[in-house]
């Protein structure tokens, strides 16, 4: 008898389908050793030995994987094949005492027959060096977290904690929220002209004049728009070229982790944390690859096999070729992107068959689509570009239409459809009409979970399985939270802390710094750094940083005098700081220890239905904001939206505001203009 252990148990199910009697599958739950919660648990002094404890969750579970080691003849180490994956190997050889004993590592990249079957004839020992990288991770991080929280304790509030990655993240999210703050928008004028010719209406954008290419903001105020207008009010317009070509679009390649998070949010609306989840429950049961890479490889097998699904079912137009993708920047070519492990199984037929649930049956459509179309041929679109000359002036117009569809047959895009009438170079065309439109540049947009893992991607911050954790994690800690749009904004306490980090400790959230560290963990996995050195290197400015800090930094002062009395003890009530926000508190803490709630912050806006009470923003019991009358329960009035203050001018009612637009907040009214 052979033991096989696994992380868990739908895995270890998945795998004894393929093995048969021969062979035993158990999991071991994930982890079976950690840092303790209780104490540092790295001896800094000993070359940063780490001091592992078994968890009481996972002693029972290892009771029973000990007997079975005794009664087999052989041990296999099949835990996921990333750095976690093989940190857990190594600690089940410990714990499990394997060392001497008959045992091997073996890796997939998915959980197939044929996979299973290849990786028992190819096993390997255990990698050290991918075991060591994930040591100096946790290891790092635990330096960080249990050194810096308790300075944040100290000079801010207790309860607080740091991280070093994620306050890189918040940093992001912080930094973002003042460029929107200081943004000043800057206006300027677009001049359109608009045509019409066998009955077709088409608009020409003004691009150019004496020669010269107008830049974006190059009208920039209404009086300038108007003298433009006046000048070509009795103009003829002149084709003086006409551009005709074929536009190829290519398929977008095959999900990594980061992409499929961003991908999930964008049309699934799940979040990094919940499409781990639901990725994890399809590896697991064999229906797609490994779901934690940063690879865009495809083996040899998965191509052949989308050629024949698409030649079948599409047609021979639809696929030309095996299209090959290689990722950008450091990545584990070893491993393969993420797609379907068998793409003849087609999402519909599989939900019926495998009884996949909505949310299943939704990503695995997701990264089915997604695989297929990588390998699809490209649309091709139909373009067409026509300049028009009045006096010194140039217009453009453009238009495209979709010639041949390819991979969008199954990948939906975003694409505009123009078709211009039929024209002539030397045409003489007359503007039916000349208008000046207005805008104003826009503030750069608040992070979504999306744009936020793109983004730490792009900064080298971070790693496949660490995107979501970091997400989730700044948002337990109540440093960021999403708003109505579910887009991220920073907290109170987030930025004090933020700040605080950025002043004293600028290479705890410094980006580069950060990326770097991530470089220096990769190269510890090739075998081509020290772990120990790298942590030594880290620690020793940081400790000397540190020891420094506490004696210079004096506590921030969070508390705010108030006028109101305490109504146990008649003390000052005053303003404080907590985690979730701020409170009042009796000056008298700790003597006496009565708090209480804030009242909402008002909008200065007289509430329309009771004429009495005052708007003020309120949260519902899952958190989520909304706006309501401060007379609540006596006025019910509340708006999901933030009102503006003003009134409709056709129907009265509140107006609010919705993205980048002001609408009346009566549905059936229909009135809205631009912010």
């Amino acid at each position: 008898m052979q033991l096989v252990i696994v992380e868990s148990p739908t895995k270890s199910r998945t795998i004894q389908k393929f093995l048969g009697s021969d062979f035993r599958v158990l999991a071991c739950y994930g982890h079976i050793r950690d840092l303790p919660k209780s104490s540092f648990g790295v001896d800094i002094e000993n070359n940063f030995q780490p001091r592992y404890i078994v968890p009481k969750k996972s002693k029972k579970i290892i009771k029973i994987l000990k007997e079975a080691v005794k009664q087999s003849d052989l041990t296999i180490l099949a835990t996921d094949q990333d750095r976690e994956g093989e940190a857990i190997a190594w600690h089940l050889s410990q714990v499990l005492d394997l060392n001497g004993k008959p045992y091997q590592r073996i890796v997939f990249d998915e959980i197939t027959k044929s996979a299973i079957a290849k990786a028992l004839k190819n096993p390997r020992k255990i990698d050290m060096n991918l075991v060591n990288a994930q040591q100096a991770r946790r290891i790092l991080d635990r330096i960080v977290g249990y050194k810096l929280s308790p300075f944040l304790w100290k000079k801010v509030i207790r309860g607080l904690s740091a991280g070093r990655v994620q306050s890189v993240a918040v940093r992001l999210v912080v930094e973002r929220e003042r460029e929107i703050e200081n943004f000043i928008p800057q206006e300027y004028w677009q001049i359109i002209a608009l045509f019409e010719k066998s009955k077709k209406q088409f608009e020409a954008l003004l691009i150019k004049k004496d020669g010269k290419t107008i830049p974006k903001l190059g009208i920039k105020t209404q009086e300038e728009a108007k003298q433009i207008i006046r000048e070509l009010q009795k103009e003829k317009f002149k084709i003086i070229k006409i551009e005709k070509k074929e536009l190829k679009r290519n398929p977008p390649p095959p999900f990594t982790t980061s992409t499929l998070q961003q991908e999930a949010w964008q049309r699934l609306k799940f979040s990094a944390k919940f499409t781990m989840k639901i990725a994890q429950d399809l590896y697991e049961k064999g229906f797609i690859s490994y779901h934690r890479t940063d690879s865009l490889n495809l083996s040899t097998l998965s191509l052949n096999a989308a050629k024949i699904l698409i030649n079948e079912k599409f047609g021979k137009d639809y696929w030309k070729g095996f299209r090959r993708y290689k990722a950008k920047g450091r990545t584990q070519e070893a491993h393969e992107a993420i797609r379907p492990t068998y793409p003849d199984k087609e999402p519909e037929k599989l939900k019926i068959k495998a009884k996949l649930d909505d949310n299943q049956f939704r990503l695995y459509d997701l990264v089915w689509r997604r695989f297929i179309a990588s390998q699809m041929t490209p649309a091709v679109f139909d373009s067409e570009t026509v300049d028009l000359e009045a006096k010194n002036y140039i217009f453009r117009s453009s238009g495209q239409t979709l010639k041949f569809d390819g991979y969008l047959k199954i990948w939906s895009q975003k694409f505009k459809e123009t078709e211009l009438p039929l024209l002539k170079k030397g045409e003489i065309l007359e503007a039916k009409k000349l208008k000046a439109n207005q805008h104003f540049t826009q503030p750069p947009g608040r992070f979504s979970e999306a744009t936020l893992i793109k983004e730490l991607e792009k900064n080298g911050i971070g790693r496949p399985s660490t995107y979501a954790p970091i997400l989730a994690v700044i948002q337990e800690r109540n440093y960021v939270q999403k708003n109505k749009e579910r887009k991220f904004e920073p907290t109170e306490i987030g930025i004090i802390v933020n700040d605080l980090l950025v002043k004293h400790f600028p290479e705890i959230v410094d980006i580069k710094f950060t990326a770097k560290m991530e470089e220096d963990l990769d190269q510890i996995a090739q075998g081509k750094k020290d772990w120990i050195k790298v942590l030594n290197d880290f620690y020793q400015p940081f400790e000397k940083r540190l020891e420094e800090k506490e004696k210079n930094v004096s506590k921030k002062n969070l508390v705010e005098p108030t006028e109101k009395k305490c109504p146990k003890c008649g003390a000052p009530l005053v303003v404080r700081m907590g985690r979730f926000g701020k409170f009042y508190a009796c000056s008298n803490f700790p003597k006496c220890r009565y708090t209480k709630a804030l009242p909402p912050p008002s909008l200065k806006i007289r509430c329309p239905k009771c004429k009495k009470g005052e708007i003020v923003k309120r949260k519902t019991k899952k958190g989520t904001e909304f706006y309501g009358c401060n007379r609540f329960p006596e006025c019910d009035f509340a708006l999901w939206n933030e009102p503006t203050g003003e009134i409709c001018p056709r129907c009265g009612s509140l107006l609010i505001k919705i993205n980048k637009k002001i609408k009346c907040s009566n549905k059936d009214c229909g009135f809205e203009k631009n912010q």
